[in-house]
């Protein structure tokens, strides 16, 4: 399953559920705000640790550049897909869990 969550971590709890909630082998995609939970010693550093144990991470780079993140802030592990990469994903997973 693919797991797509575009609020921060700072304003909503919507990526702390999608990890509790989420399975091995799933992926999660960080887009919008949520891009902020990708960051390296963030708000939620921990929770993405715990993901790439048994879980794909990626985060749109295009709400990276958006936000003025670079990429040289985003943890060890996270990739950083484009548009193209989100739709590849989106064709992966036959299914698709939105966290908002």
């Amino acid at each position: 399953m693919l797991h797509v969550v575009n609020k921060s971590p700072f304003e909503k709890n919507c990526l702390e559920s999608c990890v509790r909630l989420s399975q091995a082998g799933s992926c999660i995609l960080l887009i919008e705000d949520g891009v902020y939970g990708a960051l390296f010693n963030g708000e939620a550093s921990e929770e993405i640790q715990t993901c790439l144990k048994d879980r794909k991470v990626c985060v749109l780079g295009e709400d990276l550049q958006a936000r003025g993140i670079e990429s040289d802030r985003i943890m060890s592990g996270v990739e950083v897909i484009d548009y193209a990469g989100f739709v590849r994903l989106a064709v992966e997973h036959p299914k698709v869990q939105s966290w908002l």
